[in-house]
């Protein structure tokens, strides 16, 4: 069910904000937008990184003014001509590698009245969404929220399971109060409105974007296989690419690989999981490669055979574009954002999805590419067709033309009834009898 569908479904008769503008030309007018994205999209290696640097840069080209107040470690000055303003940030208490801050400095403050945004977006959940609500009240701005960490499905692996509900509470209170939510894809979307975190007709999905061109089969490698194998490039090779969290369900992984003699798997990426990770594969035919960037990156996704992601807890999924755009089909967990990725109507022609937590299922899936070049190279380059349709320019087009308008109309609406009773009683007093009002 697409997001369309669903608000579809849940608003009726409702009175709703136009696509664009009355006025034509205030679509194409320069905008000034603050962003507040915690943690750093610079410096924080997460699946949200691409999303913000691609449409920081093309707000940029867009011809709109942007500063992004972020955490305050590794940042640039700037990024594309946007402005960055470091604010002091901690160590998230349950996650020790999440940096926190609440951006609600008098220096922050400052930057951002200086700045006169037409619009403020912050990511959500965290602490400076908080800071960032704050501001946009204090100058009476609207404001958007992006919703990209799920953490309520975190929480029990993390933490007290008791948490869930006071976290929901958390969500609520912001995500009410914001004018307009991102989500990247339905299923979180319908998540929040089940749990009335924000109205049906206040939610917008973030379309999927890719670079299509940095992502890419021509960066497949035999010296990138034959690392990724330790040595054994002629064995058939899954790959896995992500931050190592418990909530990954990376122990699934193993579980897989016992059951599939003679096959290797490479894991990239980095996180609070990979030394538990490292000693549960311990004397078992797997690589784990640490952090890949650049086009080291580039060649892993392009050098496997399938592409194996287990987690159910992804808002979207952005490895599964990437590897699904690098011509590598993926067996995934049909849960969370994936199949907003791999649509029922897709799967079987550009990827698999298996019933989360089911061994058999997701190991039939993998035999059967593995046991079939064919097949498998052919479900790679449907892969690759359906991810060239998805452009982070026009995503971005679509957020700053149709989203934010959207989000501009409810707070004008808003304003106007809050501000209609407050006109009404001055009318009132300038037209009674007293002021021989006619």
């Amino acid at each position: 069910m697409t997001m369309e569908e669903i608000r579809e479904a849940l608003v009726q008769g409702e009175e709703t904000p136009p696509l664009l503008l009355e006025d034509p030309e205030a679509n194409s007018k320069p905008r000034r937008i603050a962003l507040f994205v915690e943690p750093s999209p610079f410096a924080y290696v997460s699946g949200y990184k691409n999303r913000f640097q691609n449409f920081i840069k093309n707000l940029r080209e867009m011809g709109d003014e942007v500063i992004v107040v972020t955490n305050h470690e590794g940042v640039p000055q700037e990024f594309h001509g946007a402005k960055v303003i470091g604010s002091w940030s901690f160590p998230c208490p349950w996650y020790q590698k999440v940096p926190l801050s609440l951006a609600l400095s008098p220096r922050i403050i400052s930057e951002v009245a200086n700045f006169k945004p037409d619009i403020i977006h912050a990511s959500s959940p965290g602490i400076m969404v908080f800071g960032a609500l704050t501001i946009a009240k204090m100058l009476c701005v609207p404001i958007v929220m992006s919703y990209h960490t799920h953490v309520p499905k975190y929480i029990p692996r993390y933490t007290f399971s008791w948490l869930v509900e006071p976290m929901w509470s958390v969500i609520r209170f912001l995500h009410r109060a914001a004018d307009l939510t991102l989500v990247p894809s339905a299923a979180i979307g319908k998540d929040l409105i089940a749990a009335h975190a924000t109205a049906a007709d206040k939610i917008r999905l973030w379309n999927k974007g890719i670079d299509s061109e940095s992502f890419h089969p021509r960066f497949r490698s035999h010296e990138m296989r034959v690392r990724l194998s330790n040595g054994e490039p002629e064995k058939p090779l899954l790959i896995h690419v992500g931050r190592l969290g418990v909530e990954k369900s990376l122990d699934f992984l193993k579980r897989v690989m016992e059951r599939l003699p003679g096959v290797r798997i490479a894991v990239v990426g980095d996180g609070p999981y990979r030394p538990e990770l490292e000693k549960m594969f311990t004397g078992m035919p797997v690589v784990f490669t640490g952090m890949l960037q650049g086009e080291e990156l580039s060649k892993a996704y392009a050098s496997g055979d399938v592409f194996l992601m287990p987690s159910e807890s992804e808002t979207l999924g952005q490895v599964v574009l990437e590897a699904m755009s690098s011509g590598i089909p993926v067996v995934a967990a049909r849960a969370g954002g994936i199949p907003d990725i791999i649509p029922e109507e897709h799967e079987g022609r550009t990827s698999f999805l298996f019933t989360p937590g089911d061994l058999d299922d997701c190991l039939n899936k993998i035999k059967h590419l593995l046991a079939c070049d064919f097949f498998r190279d052919a479900m790679g380059r449907a892969a690759r067709e359906e991810m060239e349709k998805h452009d982070w320019r026009a995503a971005t087009r679509i957020i700053r033309d149709e989203n934010y308008n959207a989000a501009i109309w409810f707070w004008q609406k808003e304003r106007a009834q809050l501000l209609g009773p407050i006109q009404w009683m001055f009318r009132w007093m300038l037209c009674s009898p007293e002021n021989n009002c006619s």
